[in-house]
């Protein structure tokens, strides 16, 4: 796939030779307290990673609790352009993920270990970081603060299932019990020291979907189940396929943490780190094509244009098993939650301890990873609905940050030949995701005005 796609292009980037260094070949100009410094941060404080970490890595980064709702996008979007988007976000999606592991080390002797500082060799210092970091922590910051109100509600509908007779409990309450988690697993230092979290997450991502799927299977078509849109107005029809377009969007939303995951793995000369790491992104994009094409297609095909937001809702029964899939959920969301956070506490601490010259101190990284999570929880608490907000917001940060991004940077890095078959990919790729970008948050917005009678806060 490489040698195809950058036989017209050339890297502007490549200074010196085009043979790279290790990180203990190159020289080191840094100073003893700037390495001290670098090796205290969660990025780049643990290179000794295998591929499979990036294997599960990326499956708990991209299939998150929105899987749950492609049915209901496939509902919006309808059979024929709802197969071909799924299809071809699936393909534009690895194909950008291709070009992210690719540029890690596209300079001889450096490693681009933070998605701004690509941004940054691409478009300049300043305006690399306005550029990524704020589409970045819009992705980061607002992924978990979902993930704080999806944890909380389905252990929630855990409780509600379990105990018919028990006292109803605010959804408060709830978000705070998952909370508490947070405030002990903030604490582990890097990305390798997760792995087993990550895992875990990624196994029970793979468990409920295919729990979603399979009952869906086992229900069979529902009687007098229709295809058609379920929108009896075009301007309905129209706002609710550019609203499962976000939908689309959001499912695919795992670039932001790439090349923090790709800095985990050692790299040298013989065995640059973008082999493993496309190895395990293969993995995992096969991983996601078995999550979300059965749980797409068949929760559709059963369901119809009646279809809950949440295929487990539809389901309903066996009680048990639906108890099962939500433990599932809270589960991978708490490994989902710690590996987004992860590029968020490095830019934290970064700015903390380079900017501000406070010490790197376990007290420090303590107040840090303390206040992130508790405003993560205060923000879930506030706004429960908060979910509903980032269809409107993440369209903007979601789809550059993966759709299109990656292709600006290629161009502006190895400039392929006009009209080569690098250029037009990157062209197309580019022109399809500012489509997405304008677009969904359309329907994203239309989707808040209508549900904001049932908003509330503190519910």
């Amino acid at each position: 796939m490489s040698a195809e796609l950058a036989t017209d292009s050339k890297p502007v980037a490549s200074l010196g030779e085009n043979v790279f260094l290790s990180e203990s070949e190159k020289v080191d100009t840094r100073t003893a307290e700037q390495k001290a410094i670098d090796d205290w941060l969660p990025i780049t404080s643990s290179r000794n990673a295998k591929w499979w970490y990036s294997a599960f890595h990326n499956v708990t980064a991209m299939v998150g609790a929105g899987v749950l709702s492609l049915p209901s996008a496939m509902a919006g979007l309808g059979w024929g352009p709802g197969v071909i988007i799924l299809m071809l976000s699936w393909i534009i999606t690895l194909y950008t993920l291709w070009q992210m592991v690719e540029m890690h080390e596209m300079v001889p002797g450096k490693r681009f270990d933070r998605y701004h500082e690509l941004g940054q060799h691409a478009f300049g210092e300043k305006l690399g970081l306005w550029i990524v970091v704020p589409q970045q922590l819009i992705c980061e910051v607002g992924v978990d603060i979902v993930y704080m109100v999806t944890g909380g509600k389905s252990l929630q509908k855990v409780h509600d299932l379990i105990c018919h007779n028990c006292k109803k409990m605010k959804t408060t309450y709830f978000i705070m019990i998952f909370a508490s988690v947070h405030f002990v697993l903030a604490h582990l230092p890097n990305f390798n020291a997760i792995s087993g979290i990550s895992l875990a997450a990624a196994v029970m991502s793979l468990s409920y979907s295919t729990i979603a799927w399979t009952t869906s299977l086992h229900k069979g078509v529902q009687e007098n189940v229709q295809y058609s849109y379920k929108a009896t107005t075009t301007p309905g029809t129209v706002f609710n396929f550019l609203s499962a377009l976000g939908d689309v969007a959001f499912a695919y939303a795992g670039h932001n943490v790439v090349l923090e995951i790709q800095a985990t793995i050692p790299s040298t000369p013989e065995r640059p780190s973008k082999g493993p790491m496309w190895k395990g992104v293969v993995v995992a994009y096969i991983v996601v094509a078995v999550c979300y094409f059965p749980v797409a297609l068949i929760g559709y095909w059963m369901f119809g244009n009646a279809v809950s937001d949440n295929i487990l809702v539809s389901l309903n029964k066996p009680t048990w098993l639906i108890v099962i899939a939500n433990l599932f959920v809270v589960i991978h969301v708490i490994g989902s939650y710690q590996l987004y956070a992860m590029p968020v506490f490095d830019m934290i601490e970064t700015v903390m301890v380079k900017r501000l010259h406070f010490k790197p101190t376990r007290m420090l990284r303590f107040v840090v990873r303390n206040a992130y999570v508790a405003f993560t929880m205060f923000i879930g608490i506030t706004f429960p609905f908060f979910g509903g907000l980032l269809g409107f917001f993440g369209g903007f940060a979601f789809a550059p940050t993966t759709y299109f991004l990656p292709c600006i940077m290629w161009l502006a890095l190895y400039r392929p030949k006009k009209f080569s078959i690098s250029w037009l990919l990157n062209w197309i790729c580019i022109i399809l995701g500012l489509l997405l970008m304008i677009l969904s948050p359309i329907g994203g917005l239309r989707s808040i005005i209508l549900n904001a009678k049932s908003y509330g806060f503190y519910q």
